[in-house]
Parts: structure tokens; C-alpha cells; sequence
């Protein structure tokens, strides 16, 4: 064979190929894996121009991918003051306290609602503190804010809204607005006057957060929205300076109300892509989340809420789905509670046999004994995120289990069963919900916490899985990436332990010796 631009070898390579699980030298050239073997055999594939690493005792694994991310619109999701340590009122006070407002505004982001206790949301908890200056706080779950009433004015909220999905500016019984907006619709009232980076600056802030991804082991990510729809046009301009540190595949929305011309628009939007980028399916939402009262369960939560569907009509959910497999065009579906996850089955289960691994559900956060086996038979893809773990409790005191109840928190992500159920199970991390460390995701696959903690994690071959060759399902690239094997794409992760020996609690903090996208290094540890 010709010689490669680049041969790797490490005391293991663990290449999920079933043809040839371990390796010890693996040859690169043109962005393509051509060779996979013993060190012996590294003679044969080098020349002149061949670039040689030598990994050590490093292991050497296909790329990780991070199935279920927000790598561009999490930047804006992340403005302002990071909040994510606060557990407790009197915490977050004092976070605001500190806090010093930038261009008029007051941001936060990453708050739990767990730090709120038994009290509801409203404005009066924190309308104190930096009078006059508007606040905008995200909540973790990215479907909900608290505002104040300096927001509410600028904004023009003085009352209860209609919206064509299932969203809603929560007013006290008097019409007062209490500064909680739940789901975007209502956040997007408040959208267009908090302040707007430049592209230049969006560009610098995405260089230094894919750099910081890569360094985790990360070589892609699924990007499950197209931002405010400037996206392509970002990464085209990104790519106009250098290359991307990852590999991204970007899902554009397709909200309620969607006409057949949006349709059309989302089908044409697959052609989309750039060297290290391409638009690649459509993301949808059946519902919202456990927390905001959004999750569309079979039988009403705690609250007596939970029992909508984020489509007022989910039959043009359906519709919508099946237009766009006729098209070929693959499909996300955010859902969260049982009867989403069922409908979504239900959908898909009409499209007949051609559609088996075009389509995937995100999240699964609850979900009954009948539904599990449905997934492999119907080739479903279970997209997932163990780190969402970390936000609920073992004895059932949090915000999610108390919503749900004993029995539907007793079913909290079941990873492992749905992995024995035969399904693909891919995963993520939801970033910025949760931090993007793609070894942080491994670990938690491993041992999830809180109320998933008595279901049992995943084997470490299962999670070491989920970020490469089922994550590579989950997208439709089974036969050109998730393996290390000849023809598949040279995306490529080496860790300085191996990840299938190292206890689940040491993984976050095992280095990562080196990442390759498309047969180029783009992270090498010093």
C-alpha cells in the first residue's frame, strides 16, 4: 500500500471491530484509517513523508463522540454568571450579589432547581438585588428562566401569553407575571434584548470551547439545533480561519406549527456542510422537562401537570416525521416522559421497515417495562445522558423524583436495561446543561448517581460503546466511523490509562494523550 501520513501505535488499541478487536499500530492516510495491526507491521506502511507517534502505554480507541450537545448555542446558553455550584437560596443571592451586570444586563446560567427547595419560582426571591438592572437566570434543563421585574419591562410581559407550543409565562392569580417562563417560546420573549456577541467574538468563544472538548478525548459531536439559524454561516466563516477542533453533525428544530414549506426548507438544509461540518437530520420536541411540569406523562405528575404534548397536535408531529423519512432525512425527537417516548414508537412504527436507523429518541429520562423492547425492534436509536444523573438523589428528595413520584422515579434512565434490550444507546452529555467532559459521561454511564443510582450503569465496553460505535449508529455512519477498522474515518482517541480497566471514579481524571479528526492531531498532550 501507498505509505501513510500517519502511524500511531500504543501498548493497546481496542478497535470495537469485531473482526479484529485489538491492535497495537494503527496507519492513517488521507483522513482514513488503511491499516490496523501489530507493531511489527509498521515498517511496511511508512515513508519519507510518514508521521510516526508513538503512544506508549496510552490506549487507543475510536474517536469519542459526544451524541447530544449544544456546542454553538451553548455559548449564549452559558452567558453571564455560571450558577451551576449554587444549592440553596441564600447561595444564589449571594452568587447575584457578587455578580457584576455587563451591558445592562444581569445574566446567569445553569441554575438548579433543587436550589429553590419546596418554594416556587418567582422574581420577589430575587428583586432586591441590583434594583433597575434587568436579570435573566437559565435554569439547568434549558427549557426554563427567572426573570425580574426590570426583564418583564423591557421585554413588554405584563400578563399570561398564548404560544403555539407548550409553553407559558407563569402568572400568580392575579395576572402577575411571577418572572418564571417556561420553554423557549416564552423565553424567546425575552430573547431579543439581551445582549449580542459578535460573530468574531462567537468564533473566539467557539475556538477556545471545542479546543477545551477535544481535550477531554471528544473528536465530534451531534449538535442538536441550528442556534438562531446563523450556524452555517459561522462555521463556514470559522473554517474560512482553520480547522474545527470536531467533527460536528447539526439537527436544525422543527417546531409546531410547521407548514409544508418549512418542510421542504428543512429537507433542502440537509445539503448543507463544510470540510468538518454538515447538517445531518431534524430535531423535534414531544415534550419539555420533568422539573417544568413539560413532560408529557401517561398520568399526571405530583402537580396534577405533565399530561400535554409539547405538539398541541401530535398527530402533526407524525405527519411532519413521516414527510421527512419519505425524504430519507433522519429524526431526533426530545422525549422525556413516558407517553412522548410511547407516541414516538408509535410514529415511527408506521413508517415500515426502511426507516430502521434513521430515527432516535433523546433523553428517556422515564420510561415503563413495555416500551424497552421496542427500541431494537423497531430500530430506535436511545440517545442519553448520564451525566443528567447528577441533578437528582438516591432517597428521592429532588426536584425530578418528587415530580414524578415513587414508581416514575423508580424508573430513572434505564441505560442498562435498554442496552439488554438490545438497543443502540448512545451517548452524551446535553451541553451546557451538563459539562461536556466526554470522560465525566463514561464514568456516570458507569455509575449513575441519584435516582438512577439502584438501575445499575453500564459495563465499561457498553459505555466506551455509547460514545463510538453506537453514537456512530445513532447518526447513520455505522460503516464509516465508531471502529477502528480499514475505510473508516481516522477519528481517533488515545487515553493515557485504559478506559476499560480504569475504575469508573478515576476515568474524569485520566489524561488524554492525543485526539485525531480526520487523520489530523488536534489535541496533543504537552
Amino acid at each position: 500500500m501507498p505509505a501513510a501520513d500517519l502511524v500511531l501505535t500504543a501498548a493497546r488499541v481496542h478497535t470495537l471491530d469485531p473482526a479484529r478487536p485489538r491492535a497495537e499500530a494503527v496507519a492513517v492516510k488521507d483522513g482514513t484509517i488503511v491499516a490496523v495491526g501489530d507493531r511489527t507491521d509498521t515498517a511496511d506502511w511508512t515513508g519519507p513523508g510518514t508521521e510516526t507517534v508513538d503512544l506508549g502505554p496510552a490506549t487507543l480507541t475510536p474517536g469519542l463522540v459526544d451524541a447530544h450537545s449544544h456546542p454553538v448555542w451553548g455559548l449564549e446558553m452559558s452567558d453571564g454568571t455560571d450558577l451551576t455550584a449554587v444549592t440553596d437560596l441564600d447561595g444564589l443571592r449571594a452568587a447575584l450579589h457578587t455578580a457584576i451586570p455587563a451591558d445592562g444586563w444581569l445574566l446567569g446560567w445553569g441554575l438548579d432547581h433543587n436550589a429553590f427547595g419546596d418554594r416556587p419560582l418567582d422574581r420577589s426571591l430575587i428583586e432586591d438585588i441590583h434594583p433597575g438592572v434587568p436579570v435573566f437566570l437559565r435554569l439547568y434543563d434549558g427549557h426554563s428562566a427567572l426573570v425580574n421585574g426590570a426583564a418583564l419591562d423591557r421585554a413588554g410581559i405584563t400578563g399570561p401569553r398564548t404560544f403555539g407550543q407548550r409553553a407559558s409565562v407563569v402568572c400568580d392569580p392575579d395576572g402577575r407575571p411571577t418572572g418564571h417562563l417556561i420553554e423557549h417560546a416564552a423565553m424567546d420573549l425575552v430573547q431579543p434584548y439581551l445582549p449580542t456577541p459578535s460573530d468574531a467574538e462567537r468564533i473566539a468563544r467557539l475556538r477556545t470551547l471545542l479546543g477545551e472538548m477535544a481535550a477531554t478525548g471528544l473528536t465530534g459531536a451531534h449538535v442538536m439545533d441550528l442556534g438562531d439559524g446563523t450556524v452555517p454561516e459561522l462555521l463556514t466563516a470559522f473554517e474560512a480561519e482553520g480547522e474545527l477542533p470536531l467533527r460536528l453533525r447539526l439537527a436544525p428544530w422543527c417546531m409546531p406549527g410547521s407548514t409544508p414549506a418549512d418542510l421542504a426548507e428543512l429537507i433542502a438544509l440537509q445539503s448543507r456542510a463544510g470540510r468538518l461540518w454538515r447538517v445531518g437530520g431534524v430535531k423535534f420536541f414531544m415534550d419539555g422537562t420533568v422539573e417544568g411540569g413539560t413532560a408529557w406523562l401517561e398520568h399526571p405528575d405530583c402537580r396534577g401537570q405533565g399530561t400535554d404534548a409539547f405538539w398541541p397536535d401530535p398527530e402533526a408531529y407524525s405527519a411532519a416525521v413521516r414527510t421527512l423519512d419519505a425524504a430519507g432525512v433522519g429524526t431526533a425527537t426530545h422525549a422525556i416522559g413516558d407517553a412522548a417516548v410511547r407516541h414516538v414508537l408509535d410514529t415511527v412504527a408506521t413508517l415500515g421497515p426502511g426507516a430502521r436507523g434513521r430515527h432516535r429518541i433523546e433523553h428517556i429520562e422515564t420510561v415503563p417495562d413495555d416500551q424497552l423492547p421496542r427500541f431494537a425492534e423497531l430500530g430506535v436509536a436511545a440517545s442519553m445522558q448520564p451525566p443528567h444523573t447528577a441533578y437528582t438523589r438516591a432517597d428521592q428528595s429532588d426536584a425530578w423524583s418528587r415530580r414524578l413520584g415513587p414508581e416514575r422515579a423508580g424508573r430513572a434512565w434505564r441505560i442498562r436495561e435498554l442496552r439488554e434490550a438490545g438497543a443502540y444507546v448512545a451517548l452524551g452529555s446535553d451541553w451546557p446543561i451538563a459539562h461536556h467532559d466526554a470522560r465525566q459521561v463514561l464514568a456516570l454511564a458507569q455509575e449513575p448517581r441519584g435516582a438512577a443510582s439502584r438501575g445499575g450503569g453500564l459495563s465499561a465496553l457498553m459505555a466506551l460503546e455509547g460514545v463510538t460505535s453506537h453514537a456512530a449508529a445513532a447518526a447513520g455512519e455505522a460503516d464509516v466511523a465508531g471502529r477502528i477498522a480499514p475505510g473508516h474515518r481516522a477519528d481517533l482517541t488515545a487515553f493515557a490509562a485504559d478506559p476499560l480497566t480504569t475504575p469508573a471514579g478515576e476515568l474524569p481524571g485520566t489524561p488524554i494523550a492525543l485526539t485525531v479528526v480526520g487523520g489530523s492531531v488536534r489535541h496533543r498532550a504537552v
